[in-house]
C-alpha cells in the first residue's frame, strides 16, 4: 500500500509548481537536487549463496488468468541482463492516476526519479539449485504491482527459494495489463501491415491496460476493499496452481513469450513448503489466503492494513503468522485486529522496527536522497538498508522454523522475538484493553 500522507503532500506541491510554466524547470531542478546528494542510490543486491534470476509469467491471457514476476535461483552468466525497475511508462501511468496528478506531470516526475533503475536480478537467467526450492507468493500494497517488492523477493531467492510476486487484477495495482482478442476488422488490418518477430498468438491479441480503480463519491471503502481482498486471495492460489502445474512438468504456455525455459522447472520445488508473504494491503492478502488454502503453512504480514478482512475468518485461520510492523504506520484500531489472531496453541508473532515508515518494505525507499525520501514519506530514520536486512533475516529464520528447513536461518531466531536494538516486541502503539 503506498501511503495516503507523503506522496499527496508533495505532489500537491508538485500540482500547483508546475502548473506555472514558467517553474516546470525549477521543478524538476528540485527533485534532482533531492537525488544529487547521494551517488550509491539503487536497489540493494540479495546476500544470499545463490545468483538471482528472474521472469514473468502469464497463463491464460484474459484478466481471470494469473500474472506473476517469478524470482529464482538461477546460474551466474556473464551478459546478464538486469531489468527496467518500472516496466514501461504505463506503470508510471498508473501510478500518477493512484496519485490523482496529471499523466503528463507525473510521467515526467516518476520518470526523472525512478525511470533509471534495475532490479538486482539477471533477467530470464537459466534455472540452477542442487535441493528442491520452498515456495513463497508474494502479494502488493494498495497502487503497486509486481515489481516494486524486488529487494525483499530477490534475497528471498539468492537464499533458495522461488518466489512468485503476483501482479494482482482486482483494480488495486496501479497499472497491470491482460490481453483480448483480436476483433476480425483488426485481424484484417493487421494483414496490412508489415510482420514483426512476435508469435503467432501475440499477434492475434491485443493488450488491454487495467488501472487503479479509487472510491467513488460517497462509496464506503470497506465492501470495495473485501471484495478485493478475495479476489487477491484467489490469484495468490491460482498463482500457486500454476506453479504446481510447471513443477509436476504439465507444459504450460505463456502469453509473455519470454526467453526462459519452463521446462527446467520441472520437479524444483518442494510444494510441501510453501508460505504467503505480502505488505500492507498485500498482508491482508497473507491473512484471506492462509484462511482459503491449507497448503500455506505460514505466513508472513508486512506493516498488514486489516481493514478490509471479516472479522468473521480470523477464527479459521490455522496457520503460523508473523507480522512485521513499521514505527509509524500502525494505529491501535489495526493492531487490535491483527491481535484477533493471538492463539495460545498456533504461534503468532509480532515485531516492530525502529525508525520505520510504511515505505521502508517497497523498494522506493531504497531510490531517493535522503531528505526528499523524508519528506516523501519513503523513508525513516532508520538506514533503508538495515531496516530490509532486519526484515529479511527474521523472515527466514520464521519461514525455516514453520516450513522445517534444513538450513542456517536459525541463527536469527532472536530477530522473531524482537531482540535486537532495532527491534520491539510486538508493537510500539499504546492499546487500551477495551480496543484489545
Amino acid at each position: 500500500m503506498l501511503s495516503h500522507g507523503g506522496f499527496v503532500q508533495l505532489l500537491t506541491f508538485v500540482k500547483s509548481t508546475w502548473a506555472r510554466a514558467d517553474l516546470r524547470r525549477y521543478t524538476l531542478g528540485f527533485f534532482a537536487m533531492g537525488n544529487s546528494c547521494s551517488n550509491h542510490l539503487g536497489i540493494p543486491p540479495a546476500k544470499g549463496p545463490n545468483a538471482v534470476g528472474c521472469t514473468d509469467f502469464m497463463m491464460d491471457h484474459t484478466a481471470q488468468g494469473s500474472f506473476f514476476r517469478l524470482y529464482y535461483p538461477c546460474q551466474t552468466t556473464e551478459k546478464a541482463q538486469r531489468p527496467d525497475w518500472v516496466p514501461c511508462k504505463e506503470y508510471f501511468n498508473g501510478l500518477t492516476d493512484f496519485m490523482n496528478i496529471n499523466r503528463t506531470v507525473g510521467e515526467k516526475i516518476f520518470n526523472h526519479l525512478f525511470g533509471s533503475f534495475k532490479i538486482p536480478a539477471s533477467l530470464d537467467a537459466p534455472f540452477k539449485s542442487n535441493v528442491k526450492c520452498p515456495v513463497v507468493i508474494f502479494s502488493h500494497g494498495l497502487g503497486a504491482f509486481r515489481t516494486l517488492y524486488s529487494a525483499i523477493c530477490a534475497e528471498l531467492a539468492s537464499q533458495g527459494f522461488i518466489v512468485a510476486s503476483v501482479e494482482h487484477r482486482d483494480q488495486s495495482a496501479s497499472a497491470t495489463y491482460y490481453f483480448r482478442d483480436k476483433t476480425e476488422s483488426e485481424k484484417a488490418n493487421k494483414k496490412n501491415v508489415p510482420k514483426t518477430s512476435g508469435s503467432a498468438q501475440e499477434d492475434n491479441l491485443v493488450r488491454e491496460w487495467m488501472y487503479y480503480r479509487g472510491l467513488k463519491h460517497g462509496e464506503r471503502e470497506f465492501p470495495l476493499r473485501n471484495e478485493q481482498v478475495k479476489k487477491r486471495a484467489d490469484e495468490c492460489i491460482l498463482a500457486l496452481d500454476r506453479l504446481t502445474e510447471i513443477n509436476s512438468g504439465t507444459p504450460v504456455q505463456n502469453v509473455l513469450q519470454t526467453q526462459f525455459d519452463w521446462t527446467t522447472l520441472e520437479n524444483s520445488m518442494d510444494l510441501c513448503r510453501i508460505a504467503v508473504m505480502g505488505h500492507s494491503f498485500g498482508g491482508a492478502t497473507v491473512i484471506e489466503a492462509l484462511c482459503k488454502e491449507v497448503k500455506f503453512k505460514c505466513g508472513v504480514a508486512l506493516d498488514a492494513w486489516m481493514n478490509p478482512l471479516d472479522d468473521e475468518i480470523f477464527p479459521r485461520v490455522k496457520q503460523p503468522i508473523f507480522f512485521i510492523n513499521s514505527e509509524k504506520f500502525q494505529w491501535a484500531g489495526n493492531i487490535s485486529r491483527m491481535k484477533k489472531l493471538d492463539s495460545a496453541v498456533i504461534q503468532r508473532k509480532m515485531i516492530t522496527i525502529r525508525g520505520t515508515v510504511h515505505q521502508s518494505f517497497p523498494d522506493f525507499t531504497f531510490l531517493t536522497g535522503n531528505w526528499i525520501g523524508k519528506l516523501m514519506k519513503l523513508k525513516g530514520e532508520i538506514d533503508p538498508e538495515l531496516a530490509i536486512d532486519l526484515c529479511n533475516k527474521a523472515t527466514l529464520a520464521f519461514l525455516q522454523r514453520h516450513l522445517g528447513l534444513e538450513m542456517n536461518f536459525n541463527q536469527w531466531d532472536p530477530l522473531i522475538d524482537g531482540q535486537d536494538d532495532h527491534l520491539i516486541q510486538g508493537t510500539n502503539v499504546t492499546l487500551l484493553q477495551s480496543a484489545i
